[in-house]
C-alpha cells in the first residue's frame, strides 16, 4: 500500500475510487471497500481510497477536544489490510470544502482519471454538501466514470456508523463498539516516564502517551491486548485519575500492565486493545486493598483473554 498525504503527489492513468471520510473503518466502511476491492481486481484495476484529514467535522462542525477513532497512519494500515493500493490522505480546508462538486471531481479526475467512483448512501462533497448521489451520478456523463452507491450497513435494526461508536467508546461499551468495528477498538501512543508506582504495587505499568485528538473512553479499569515490536500480551488497562493517590483529578492517564511480560518499554511505541471494561475506577482506603483488587482484576483478564475465541485483533488481515 502507498499511502500519500495530497492529491498533487498523485498521478494514475486510470483507477476505481471511493471517498469518504473513514475513520474508524468500521464495518459499514468495509463494505464498501471490499466491494471496491474485489470487483477492481476482476478488471485488472487499482483500488484508491480518498480520504481526509482533519476531520471535516472538526474544519466546519467547530468539534472540539477529543474525537478521532483513527488517525491517518492507523487508517491506512486498516485500508491495506483490506486491499486498497493506494490511500490519499487529502488536507481538508475550509477553502476545499468551498468547491463545488464540479471543481472537486475536476480536481480528482486529473490526478486519478476516474473510470468508477465508490460512494456511501449518505455521501456528499462539495459546497453545502450539494454532491449527492444524484448530483454524482450527472458528473459521472461528464467525467466519464460510472457511480456505485452503497446501501447502509445495519446489525439488527441499528445502522453502523462512527458516531454510534464514538458513543459506545464514552459509555465503555467496548463490547458493541467491537461489533460495530469488526475489530476491538484499540489506542497507539509511545510509553512514557511515569512515576514508577506499579512497580512498588507489584504490577508494573506502561505510561501510554496518547494523541490528545484521539477519542476519550470512559475511565475505568479493561481488559485487553498489548502490541509492541510485532508481539502481543494481554493486559489490564487503567485508564483514569488514580483516586487512590491523587487528591485532585489530575489529568487522565493510560495506564496498561502486560501479563507476564518483562523488560523495557519506554520510548516504544504500543498500541492498545479495549476487549471489555472489568470494573469503574475507584479510590481504596488501604494500599493493599487496591494491589488485591488489580491481582483479582488480572485473574479475570487472564480467564477472559486466554478463551480460544478471544486473540489479538489490531488489524482487519484475518476478518
Amino acid at each position: 500500500m502507498q499511502h500519500f498525504r495530497s492529491l498533487d503527489e498523485v498521478q494514475l492513468s486510470s483507477s476505481w475510487v471511493t471517498i469518504g471520510t473513514f475513520d474508524g473503518v468500521h464495518l459499514g466502511h468495509q463494505q464498501i471497500i471490499k466491494d471496491l476491492v474485489q470487483e477492481a481486481r476482476k478488471q485488472d484495476q487499482t483500488p484508491v481510497v480518498v480520504t481526509f484529514h482533519p476531520h471535516p467535522a472538526v474544519v466546519l462542525g467547530g468539534v472540539e477536544g477529543p474525537y478521532y477513532l483513527t488517525l491517518p497512519e492507523k487508517r491506512a494500515q486498516l485500508l491495506a489490510d483490506l486491499g486498497i493500493e493506494i490511500v490519499i490522505t487529502h488536507p481538508f480546508t475550509r477553502r476545499i470544502s468551498n468547491y463545488s462538486p464540479e471543481e472537486f471531481i475536476a480536481r480528482l479526475d486529473e490526478h486519478l482519471h476516474l473510470e468508477k467512483l465508490w460512494v456511501g448512501y449518505d455521501f456528499a462533497l462539495g459546497k453545502d454538501r450539494a454532491g449527492d448521489a444524484r448530483v454524482l451520478n450527472k458528473l459521472g456523463g461528464t467525467f466519464g466514470y460510472q457511480l456505485e452507491v452503497i446501501a447502509p450497513y445495519k446489525l439488527g435494526e441499528k445502522k453502523v456508523s462512527s458516531s454510534a461508536i464514538r458513543t459506545m467508546l464514552r459509555e465503555g461499551n467496548m463490547v458493541e463498539a467491537a461489533r460495530f468495528l469488526g475489530r476491538s477498538f484499540s489506542l497507539q501512543g509511545e510509553v512514557v516516564i511515569g512515576d514508577k508506582r506499579g512497580h512498588s504495587l507489584g504490577f508494573p505499568t506502561s505510561n501510554l502517551k496518547v494523541p490528545e485528538e484521539m477519542i476519550d473512553i470512559q475511565p475505568g479499569v479493561y481488559a485487553g491486548w498489548a502490541a509492541v515490536d510485532g508481539n502481543s500480551w494481554p493486559a489490564v488497562t487503567n485508564v483514569g485519575f488514580r483516586p487512590t493517590f491523587e487528591a485532585d483529578f489530575p489529568p487522565l492517564r493510560i495506564e496498561t500492565h502486560l501479563l507476564d511480560f518483562s523488560g523495557n518499554l519506554y520510548e516504544k511505541q504500543l498500541e492498545v486493545s479495549f476487549q471489555v471494561k472489568l470494573r469503574e475506577e475507584r479510590k481504596f482506603d488501604q494500599v493493599d486493598d487496591l494491589i488485591a483488587q488489580i491481582g483479582r482484576d488480572v485473574n479475570q483478564a487472564r480467564r477472559i483473554l486466554t478463551k480460544e475465541d478471544q486473540k489479538p485483533d489490531f488489524s482487519l488481515k484475518t476478518h
